[in-house]
Protein backbone atom coordinates (compact mmCIF):
# COMPACT_ATOMS: atom_id res chain seq x y z
CA UNK A 1 0.00 0.00 0.00
CA UNK A 2 1.06 3.31 -0.69
CA UNK A 3 -0.30 6.60 1.35
CA UNK A 4 -0.30 10.04 -0.93
CA UNK A 5 -0.89 12.75 1.19
CA UNK A 6 -1.93 16.14 -1.24
CA UNK A 7 -2.76 20.17 0.08
CA UNK A 8 -4.75 21.65 -1.42
CA UNK A 9 -3.00 25.37 -2.55
CA UNK A 10 -4.70 28.32 -2.05
CA UNK A 11 -7.14 29.79 -4.33
CA UNK A 12 -8.55 26.30 -5.03
CA UNK A 13 -11.68 24.69 -3.61
CA UNK A 14 -14.28 22.80 -5.75
CA UNK A 15 -15.55 19.14 -5.47
CA UNK A 16 -13.18 16.90 -3.54
CA UNK A 17 -12.62 14.45 -6.35
CA UNK A 18 -12.26 17.52 -8.86
CA UNK A 19 -9.10 18.99 -6.60
CA UNK A 20 -7.88 15.90 -5.92
CA UNK A 21 -7.50 14.53 -9.80
CA UNK A 22 -5.51 18.36 -10.28
CA UNK A 23 -3.27 18.25 -7.70
CA UNK A 24 -2.26 14.27 -8.00
CA UNK A 25 1.12 13.70 -9.75
CA UNK A 26 0.62 12.45 -13.44
CA UNK A 27 2.63 8.45 -12.25
CA UNK A 28 -0.31 8.20 -9.88
CA UNK A 29 -2.99 7.88 -12.53
CA UNK A 30 -5.98 9.15 -10.76
CA UNK A 31 -8.46 10.28 -12.61
CA UNK A 32 -11.82 11.37 -11.20
CA UNK A 33 -13.41 8.26 -11.84
CA UNK A 34 -10.69 6.49 -10.00
CA UNK A 35 -10.85 8.83 -6.87
CA UNK A 36 -14.72 8.64 -6.80
CA UNK A 37 -14.14 4.54 -6.26
CA UNK A 38 -11.05 5.25 -4.14
CA UNK A 39 -13.52 7.40 -1.83
CA UNK A 40 -16.48 4.61 -1.92
CA UNK A 41 -13.83 2.29 -0.71
CA UNK A 42 -13.37 4.19 2.22
CA UNK A 43 -9.42 5.14 0.85
CA UNK A 44 -9.64 9.07 1.58
CA UNK A 45 -8.90 10.43 5.03
CA UNK A 46 -9.07 14.07 5.24
CA UNK A 47 -9.05 16.48 8.39
CA UNK A 48 -12.59 15.04 9.99
CA UNK A 49 -11.19 11.22 9.03
CA UNK A 50 -12.71 9.20 6.29
CA UNK A 51 -13.68 10.80 3.76
CA UNK A 52 -17.28 9.40 2.39
CA UNK A 53 -19.16 11.69 0.06
CA UNK A 54 -17.33 12.22 -3.39
CA UNK A 55 -19.08 15.74 -3.53
CA UNK A 56 -17.37 17.16 -0.43
CA UNK A 57 -16.09 20.39 -1.20
CA UNK A 58 -12.31 20.75 -0.72
CA UNK A 59 -11.15 24.25 1.07
CA UNK A 60 -7.20 25.77 0.75
CA UNK A 61 -5.09 24.52 3.27
CA UNK A 62 -6.71 21.20 3.89
CA UNK A 63 -4.82 17.88 3.55
CA UNK A 64 -6.25 14.49 1.86
CA UNK A 65 -4.28 11.34 2.66
CA UNK A 66 -4.88 8.84 -0.06
CA UNK A 67 -4.01 4.95 0.01
CA UNK A 68 -3.28 3.77 -2.71
CA UNK A 69 -3.38 -0.15 -3.25
CA UNK A 70 -0.70 -1.74 -4.60
CA UNK A 71 -0.09 -1.96 -8.42
CA UNK A 72 -0.67 -5.57 -10.18
CA UNK A 73 2.78 -6.92 -11.93
CA UNK A 74 3.26 -5.64 -15.07
CA UNK A 75 5.27 -6.80 -17.85
CA UNK A 76 7.19 -5.06 -20.28
CA UNK A 77 7.49 -7.42 -23.08
CA UNK A 78 9.93 -6.83 -25.90
CA UNK A 79 9.03 -6.24 -29.18
CA UNK A 80 10.39 -5.99 -32.39
CA UNK A 81 9.32 -2.72 -33.62
CA UNK A 82 11.86 -1.11 -35.77
CA UNK A 83 14.35 2.42 -34.78
CA UNK A 84 16.32 5.21 -36.33
CA UNK A 85 19.06 4.31 -34.59
CA UNK A 86 21.70 7.85 -34.65
CA UNK A 87 24.62 6.17 -32.47
CA UNK A 88 25.15 3.49 -30.18
CA UNK A 89 28.18 2.42 -28.17
CA UNK A 90 28.14 -0.15 -24.72
CA UNK A 91 26.84 2.43 -22.84
CA UNK A 92 23.94 4.71 -24.67
CA UNK A 93 21.82 4.42 -27.59
CA UNK A 94 20.50 8.05 -29.49
CA UNK A 95 17.28 7.28 -31.03
CA UNK A 96 15.78 9.28 -33.58
CA UNK A 97 11.93 9.20 -32.38
CA UNK A 98 8.88 9.15 -34.97
CA UNK A 99 5.96 11.51 -34.27
CA UNK A 100 3.26 8.79 -32.58
CA UNK A 101 5.96 6.34 -30.43
CA UNK A 102 5.14 6.71 -26.89
CA UNK A 103 8.69 6.70 -25.04
CA UNK A 104 7.29 4.32 -22.01
CA UNK A 105 4.09 2.22 -20.86
CA UNK A 106 2.13 3.73 -19.10
CA UNK A 107 -2.27 3.76 -18.87
CA UNK A 108 -3.96 3.83 -22.38
CA UNK A 109 -0.14 3.05 -24.16
CA UNK A 110 0.92 -0.71 -22.36
CA UNK A 111 2.82 -1.64 -25.46
CA UNK A 112 4.38 -0.11 -29.03
CA UNK A 113 6.37 2.44 -26.99
CA UNK A 114 10.05 2.90 -27.15
CA UNK A 115 10.83 1.08 -24.35
CA UNK A 116 9.06 -2.04 -25.87
CA UNK A 117 11.55 -1.74 -29.25
CA UNK A 118 14.53 -1.10 -26.73
CA UNK A 119 14.06 -4.17 -24.31
CA UNK A 120 14.34 -6.28 -27.99
CA UNK A 121 17.12 -4.43 -29.95
CA UNK A 122 19.43 -3.78 -26.48
CA UNK A 123 18.72 -7.52 -24.84
CA UNK A 124 19.66 -7.50 -21.75
CA UNK A 125 21.94 -4.82 -21.72
CA UNK A 126 19.43 -1.91 -20.74
CA UNK A 127 20.01 0.14 -17.37
CA UNK A 128 17.60 -0.91 -15.21
CA UNK A 129 17.49 2.13 -12.58
CA UNK A 130 14.53 3.74 -14.23
CA UNK A 131 12.30 0.64 -13.15
CA UNK A 132 10.72 -1.91 -14.83
CA UNK A 133 8.78 0.40 -16.54
CA UNK A 134 10.91 2.72 -18.09
CA UNK A 135 14.44 1.00 -18.16
CA UNK A 136 17.53 3.41 -19.24
CA UNK A 137 14.96 6.19 -19.90
CA UNK A 138 16.42 9.38 -18.47
CA UNK A 139 14.00 12.14 -20.41
CA UNK A 140 11.38 12.20 -22.83
CA UNK A 141 9.51 13.77 -25.61
CA UNK A 142 5.58 13.87 -26.06
CA UNK A 143 4.19 10.93 -28.08
CA UNK A 144 3.52 13.35 -31.43
CA UNK A 145 6.58 14.95 -31.01
CA UNK A 146 9.38 13.69 -33.34
CA UNK A 147 12.81 13.57 -32.54
CA UNK A 148 16.46 12.76 -30.60
CA UNK A 149 16.43 10.76 -27.38
CA UNK A 150 19.24 9.01 -25.42
CA UNK A 151 18.51 6.13 -23.36
CA UNK A 152 21.20 4.49 -21.10
CA UNK A 153 22.21 1.11 -21.77
CA UNK A 154 24.37 0.78 -18.56
CA UNK A 155 24.07 1.64 -15.14
CA UNK A 156 27.06 4.11 -15.02
CA UNK A 157 25.94 5.80 -18.26
CA UNK A 158 22.23 6.45 -16.45
CA UNK A 159 23.44 7.83 -13.62
CA UNK A 160 26.04 10.49 -15.68
CA UNK A 161 23.28 11.16 -17.89
CA UNK A 162 20.78 11.99 -15.59
CA UNK A 163 22.81 14.22 -13.77
CA UNK A 164 23.45 16.49 -17.19
CA UNK A 165 19.76 16.43 -17.81
CA UNK A 166 19.31 17.29 -14.05
CA UNK A 167 22.05 19.99 -14.40
CA UNK A 168 20.48 21.44 -17.86
CA UNK A 169 23.92 21.14 -19.20
CA UNK A 170 22.69 18.78 -22.04
CA UNK A 171 22.26 20.89 -24.73
CA UNK A 172 18.36 20.38 -26.38
CA UNK A 173 17.12 22.82 -29.27
CA UNK A 174 13.94 22.21 -31.06
CA UNK A 175 12.57 23.56 -34.49
CA UNK A 176 8.78 24.04 -34.46
CA UNK A 177 5.86 25.68 -36.34
CA UNK A 178 3.57 28.38 -34.74
CA UNK A 179 1.18 31.03 -35.25
CA UNK A 180 2.51 34.30 -35.24
CA UNK A 181 5.93 35.84 -35.06
CA UNK A 182 8.40 37.29 -32.86
CA UNK A 183 8.45 40.90 -33.45
CA UNK A 184 10.47 42.74 -30.55
CA UNK A 185 8.46 46.11 -31.11
CA UNK A 186 4.81 43.97 -30.19
CA UNK A 187 3.83 45.89 -27.34
CA UNK A 188 1.66 42.67 -26.06
CA UNK A 189 4.89 41.22 -26.16
CA UNK A 190 6.81 43.48 -23.93
CA UNK A 191 3.85 43.91 -21.41
CA UNK A 192 2.93 40.01 -20.80
CA UNK A 193 4.10 38.55 -17.48
CA UNK A 194 7.23 36.45 -17.59
CA UNK A 195 8.17 37.57 -21.62
CA UNK A 196 11.59 39.13 -22.48
CA UNK A 197 13.58 39.92 -25.69
CA UNK A 198 16.82 39.51 -25.59
CA UNK A 199 19.56 40.48 -28.25
CA UNK A 200 18.95 39.06 -31.71
CA UNK A 201 15.06 39.04 -31.16
CA UNK A 202 15.57 36.14 -29.17
CA UNK A 203 12.38 35.76 -26.99
CA UNK A 204 12.81 34.25 -23.13
CA UNK A 205 10.12 32.89 -21.38
CA UNK A 206 10.53 32.70 -17.84
CA UNK A 207 7.84 31.07 -15.31
CA UNK A 208 7.12 28.03 -13.29
CA UNK A 209 5.36 25.16 -14.84
CA UNK A 210 2.96 22.39 -12.44
CA UNK A 211 -0.52 20.92 -13.57
CA UNK A 212 -3.55 23.35 -14.52
CA UNK A 213 -5.38 23.69 -11.87
CA UNK A 214 -8.97 21.94 -13.53
CA UNK A 215 -7.66 19.48 -16.51
CA UNK A 216 -5.17 17.45 -15.43
CA UNK A 217 -4.18 16.42 -18.52
CA UNK A 218 -2.44 19.86 -18.83
CA UNK A 219 0.59 21.59 -17.99
CA UNK A 220 -0.10 25.40 -16.74
CA UNK A 221 1.84 28.89 -16.38
CA UNK A 222 2.64 30.52 -12.20
CA UNK A 223 4.75 32.59 -11.79
CA UNK A 224 6.46 33.82 -7.70
CA UNK A 225 5.21 32.19 -4.47
CA UNK A 226 2.90 29.66 -6.60
CA UNK A 227 2.77 26.20 -7.57
CA UNK A 228 5.43 24.54 -10.12
CA UNK A 229 8.44 24.29 -11.33
CA UNK A 230 11.21 26.68 -12.66
CA UNK A 231 11.14 26.64 -16.18
CA UNK A 232 13.21 28.42 -18.71
CA UNK A 233 12.75 28.17 -22.50
CA UNK A 234 14.22 31.04 -25.48
CA UNK A 235 12.48 30.84 -29.41
CA UNK A 236 14.49 32.98 -32.05
CA UNK A 237 12.42 33.16 -35.17
CA UNK A 238 14.08 31.74 -38.27
CA UNK A 239 11.55 32.94 -41.02
CA UNK A 240 8.07 33.86 -41.03
CA UNK A 241 5.58 33.52 -43.32
CA UNK A 242 2.23 34.80 -44.75
CA UNK A 243 1.30 38.30 -45.98
CA UNK A 244 0.83 40.25 -43.50
CA UNK A 245 3.35 37.28 -41.80
CA UNK A 246 1.02 35.12 -39.76
CA UNK A 247 3.30 32.27 -39.11
CA UNK A 248 6.90 31.14 -38.44
CA UNK A 249 9.83 28.85 -37.99
CA UNK A 250 10.99 29.23 -34.73
CA UNK A 251 13.87 27.63 -33.12
CA UNK A 252 13.33 26.80 -29.06
CA UNK A 253 16.09 26.19 -26.90
CA UNK A 254 15.23 24.94 -23.16
CA UNK A 255 16.95 25.55 -20.14
CA UNK A 256 14.98 23.70 -18.14
CA UNK A 257 13.02 20.53 -19.33
CA UNK A 258 9.68 20.51 -17.84
CA UNK A 259 6.56 18.28 -19.16
CA UNK A 260 5.09 20.06 -22.60
CA UNK A 261 7.40 23.11 -21.59
CA UNK A 262 7.77 24.99 -25.01
CA UNK A 263 3.89 24.00 -26.27
CA UNK A 264 2.72 26.04 -22.87
CA UNK A 265 5.32 28.42 -23.41
CA UNK A 266 4.78 29.23 -26.75
CA UNK A 267 0.86 29.01 -26.42
CA UNK A 268 1.28 31.54 -23.29
CA UNK A 269 3.21 34.14 -25.40
CA UNK A 270 0.57 33.55 -28.08
CA UNK A 271 2.89 31.65 -30.30
CA UNK A 272 0.84 28.05 -30.05
CA UNK A 273 2.04 25.25 -32.71
CA UNK A 274 0.47 24.65 -35.60
CA UNK A 275 -1.28 21.67 -34.73
CA UNK A 276 -1.08 20.95 -31.46
CA UNK A 277 -4.72 20.05 -30.02
CA UNK A 278 -4.03 21.08 -26.28
CA UNK A 279 -2.77 24.20 -26.20
CA UNK A 280 -2.51 25.69 -29.45
CA UNK A 281 -5.07 28.36 -28.48
CA UNK A 282 -7.37 30.39 -30.14
CA UNK A 283 -4.90 33.01 -31.66
CA UNK A 284 -4.58 31.60 -35.11
CA UNK A 285 -3.48 33.06 -37.98
CA UNK A 286 -6.37 33.65 -40.83
CA UNK A 287 -6.81 31.49 -44.09
CA UNK A 288 -6.68 35.12 -46.07
CA UNK A 289 -3.37 35.74 -44.31
CA UNK A 290 -1.91 31.92 -44.92
CA UNK A 291 -3.34 32.17 -48.57
CA UNK A 292 -2.36 28.71 -50.18
CA UNK A 293 -1.24 26.96 -47.00
CA UNK A 294 -4.21 27.49 -45.36
CA UNK A 295 -5.40 23.92 -46.23
CA UNK A 296 -2.47 22.15 -45.34
CA UNK A 297 -1.71 24.28 -41.87
CA UNK A 298 -5.73 23.04 -40.80
CA UNK A 299 -5.20 19.71 -41.88
CA UNK A 300 -1.87 19.61 -39.80
CA UNK A 301 -2.42 16.82 -37.38
CA UNK A 302 0.24 17.24 -34.61
CA UNK A 303 2.19 19.50 -32.77
CA UNK A 304 4.39 20.59 -35.17
CA UNK A 305 7.00 20.02 -32.96
CA UNK A 306 10.59 18.32 -33.78
CA UNK A 307 13.52 17.67 -31.54
CA UNK A 308 16.23 18.75 -33.64
CA UNK A 309 19.77 19.04 -32.02
CA UNK A 310 20.69 17.32 -28.73
CA UNK A 311 24.46 17.48 -27.36
CA UNK A 312 25.54 16.16 -24.23
CA UNK A 313 29.21 14.79 -22.39
CA UNK A 314 29.60 10.83 -23.47
CA UNK A 315 28.86 9.76 -19.36
CA UNK A 316 31.49 7.26 -19.51
CA UNK A 317 34.34 8.07 -22.17
CA UNK A 318 34.40 11.86 -21.40
CA UNK A 319 33.81 12.30 -24.96
CA UNK A 320 31.42 15.48 -26.20
CA UNK A 321 28.39 14.78 -28.21
CA UNK A 322 26.41 16.20 -30.54
CA UNK A 323 23.45 14.98 -33.16
CA UNK A 324 21.25 16.71 -35.45
CA UNK A 325 17.93 15.23 -36.82
CA UNK A 326 16.18 16.79 -40.39
CA UNK A 327 12.42 17.56 -40.01
CA UNK A 328 10.61 14.78 -40.39
CA UNK A 329 8.69 14.17 -43.85
CA UNK A 330 4.97 15.85 -42.60
CA UNK A 331 6.79 18.95 -41.31
CA UNK A 332 8.80 19.18 -44.36
CA UNK A 333 5.70 19.36 -46.32
CA UNK A 334 4.27 21.78 -44.18
CA UNK A 335 7.21 24.38 -44.29
CA UNK A 336 7.00 23.94 -48.40
CA UNK A 337 3.63 24.82 -48.48
CA UNK A 338 3.87 27.98 -45.89
CA UNK A 339 6.75 28.99 -47.83
CA UNK A 340 4.44 28.90 -50.89
CA UNK A 341 2.48 31.76 -49.31
CA UNK A 342 4.67 34.76 -49.95
CA UNK A 343 7.97 35.69 -49.35
CA UNK A 344 9.54 33.85 -46.48
CA UNK A 345 11.79 36.04 -44.17
CA UNK A 346 14.85 34.57 -42.81
CA UNK A 347 16.34 36.12 -40.11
Amino acid sequence: MTVLTLTVPDGMTDRLDKVLAALAPDEAALSRSRLARLIGDGAVRGPDGIVTEVRTRATPGQSFAITLPDPAPVETLPQDIPLSIVHEDDDLIVIDKPAGMVVHPAPGSPDGTLVNALLHHCADSLSGIGGEARPGIVHRIDKDTSGLLVAAKSDRAHHGLAAQFEAHSADRAYLALAYGVIDPGDARLRGTRGISLEQGGVLKITSRLDRHPTDRQKQAVYFDGERGRHAVTRARMLESFGTPPAAMLVECRLETGRTHQIRVHMAYAGLGLIGDPVYGGSRKASARALGPAAEAVQDFNRQALHAARLGFVHPVSGEELEFTSPLPADMQDLLASLRGTGISQSR
